[in-house]
């Protein structure tokens, strides 16, 4: 559950005030009607097109993302009363694709005193008899996190929009020693070989982050394990995923088979960002083994090196993939969300898997965004020439885009030294200190999207290529960045600078890297070097909306670039509605 740290302590002071469960229902089951306000809101021109998001108010983690009897289930962290964090249950949405969403009533919402105060994030586990069952963080009426599973009212409604909360939840509590205040989301639950089900709940001691491994034999009666899954130095654990990947696709199942890794993702309270690691998990010990080759703690592998936060995947049985769903945050103030009546978005659908290198996770959009392609440009092996620019014609909106390009660098001599003072900086200190607009030998290049017709407003993404840092002719460094710095004229603005090192050998592909960037108005979701980094960012211009914006390659290094192709599609909105003819059609 990913909350602002502000808000977490007027919380704990509201927890302790009386409520009323009834008037909490109440105003749930009402929290997706349309309203006067949902129609001022729809006609904002930063609001999405494509990009999952409620017709009005706060939204922030996806929940329980599962596939039930032909429908994804997507339940996410929601507040039916206004724009800001609070008052929060589990809202509920349908598709039959990823794309095109059924807004239901919300599925949990605070009703009894085991989640009086809060029905916090959580996970979705499909019993082998089919059954879903939701396991998620209550705040019961002391203010404590306890976690309480739901079960559908209905199994024969493929929509699953009434679900039931047993009487003798919570099913696990924090035991003794265990911080009541930081003991929350638990991860999808699987079943080993000895029959027993195991899930993760994320807390902390003191600044360490442990991923607290939970077991059971009937799914209600919960044990902790006689140690952690896992910790690490680096503050509060949130929304932790374990969950099994193979180089060919997702794992067939929770447990994995030979030659499955298994993947520990976790959120940084602290710090706002996620990592990942993999390894060996061994049933029998119930200890997971990270590679030792990969950076466990703060300078770990990400998933996004941009804004993308409490994070969830699920293994999609139609099409045999695991699939990643993320948030992303607001970067303006909370006085601009409540004026203009939303704040959130969810990142576009992944699709993950192991690199057949087995050194990292690559994602991809799923293969379904590809629906909503519309008129389609292309451009073929043009050079730029370095400090020149060209605009991408012929697109009805590039506010509203999907642009996939391969750049091909003419001269990789120019290659800049990478300076030995990065060699401890990660990726985004060295784009801070590089940017967009500082000329080098191999870049930087991209696009600049979301831009206005004098260039005063501009997002670029792009690349940037130094030799070697060791000096002997060891692979390229090839950067990536999303900077928006000039992205907006607005004030009160948090435009940071985001950016992650690609793993490319840009020598053995002929000088060639490709990029994919999902333009939405106010998101900018770009994936480097087929999905090995993945950068996501918000962004509010004034000039370049709607119609106004438009779509420029450029190039500021030294050599020239060429793009071998680019091809960029205009993208036409998916369908969020409550109308259930529509999902049908």
């Amino acid at each position: 559950m990913a909350i602002r740290t502000w808000t977490w302590v007027v919380f704990l002071l509201l927890a302790l005030l009386p409520s009323s469960s009834s008037c909490r229902a109440a105003e749930a089951e009402a929290s997706h009607q349309v309203s006067a306000d949902a129609e001022h809101v729809a006609g904002d021109p930063l609001r999405t097109g494509y990009h999952f998001q409620p017709p009005e108010h706060w939204i922030n983690d996806p929940n329980g993302v599962m596939y039930y009897k032909g429908v994804y289930h997507l339940f996410y962290q929601y507040n039916p009363e206004g724009a800001v964090w609070g008052n929060i249950v589990w809202a509920h949405a349908v598709s039959k694709d990823l794309v095109n969403w059924l807004m239901l009533p919300p599925a949990i919402y605070p009703t009894a005193p085991f989640d009086a105060n809060g029905c916090w994030s959580g996970s979705a586990t499909v019993l082998p008899d089919g059954t879903p069952a939701i396991m998620y963080t209550g705040i019961d009426e002391q203010g404590r996190q306890v976690q309480n599973v739901a079960y559908p009212k209905d199994l024969s409604d493929p929509y699953l929009t009434e679900w039931v909360k047993p009487d003798y939840n919570p099913v696990i509590a924090p035991g003794p020693g265990v911080n009541a205040t930081a003991f929350r989301d638990p991860t999808t639950a699987w079943q080993g070989p000895d029959g027993l089900w195991r899930l993760v709940v994320g807390t902390k001691d003191n600044h360490r982050g442990i991923a607290a491994l939970y077991r059971s034999r009937d799914f209600k009666r919960w044990a902790p394990a006689r140690r952690a899954l896992h910790s690490g130095d680096t503050g509060m654990w949130e929304c932790p995923d374990f969950f099994p990947v193979t180089s060919a696709g997702p794992g067939a199942g929770a447990g994995g088979g030979v030659g499955t890794r298994h993947v520990l993702k976790v959120s940084l309270d602290l710090t706002r960002f996620e990592y990942y690691t993999f390894g060996e998990y061994d049933h029998a010990t119930e200890t997971y083994s990270p590679d030792a080759a990969l950076a466990d703690g703060n300078d770990g592998l990400r998933y996004d090196y941009g804004n993308f936060y409490a994070s969830k995947t699920f293994l999609d049985p139609a099409k045999q993939r695991r699939v990643l769903c993320g948030w992303a945050n607001e970067s303006d103030s909370t006085a601009d969300d409540v004026r203009k009546g939303w704040a959130g978005v969810h990142a576009v659908p992944r699709k993950v898997w192991l690199a057949p290198d087995g050194k990292q996770l690559v994602q991809w959009p799923v293969a379904e965004i590809e629906s909503l392609r519309g008129n389609h440009v292309n451009v073929t092996d043009q050079v730029v020439k370095g400090g020149e620019h060209f605009e991408v014609n012929g697109l009805s909106s590039p506010a509203q885009a999907d642009v996939e390009a391969s750049f091909e660098v003419m001269d990789l001599d120019k290659a800049e030294p990478f300076d030995p003072a990065w060699r401890a900086a990660d990726a985004q200190t060295v784009c801070a200190a590089r940017g967009a607009d500082a000329r080098g030998g191999v870049g930087p290049f991209g696009l600049w999207v979301l831009a206005s017709d004098e260039l005063k407003e501009k997002t670029a993404v792009f690349f940037r290529v130094f030799k070697a840092a060791d000096g002997g002719g060891g692979k390229h460094v090839v950067l990536m960045c999303n900077d928006p710095s000039m992205s907006s004229l607005a004030g009160n603005l948090y435009k940071p600078t985001f950016a992650g090192f690609v793993d490319v050998d840009i020598a053995k592909t002929g000088g060639k890297i490709p990029l994919r960037t999902l333009i939405d108005h106010s998101v900018v979701e770009s994936f480097g070097g087929h999905g090995k980094t993945c950068i996501l960012s918000r962004v509010y211009p004034t000039k370049a909306v709607g119609d106004k914006a438009r779509l420029y390659v450029f190039n500021n290094g030294e050599s020239d670039i060429k793009v071998t192709h680019l091809n960029a599609y205009d993208m036409r909105s998916a369908k969020i509605t409550t109308d259930v003819e529509v999902l049908n059609r």
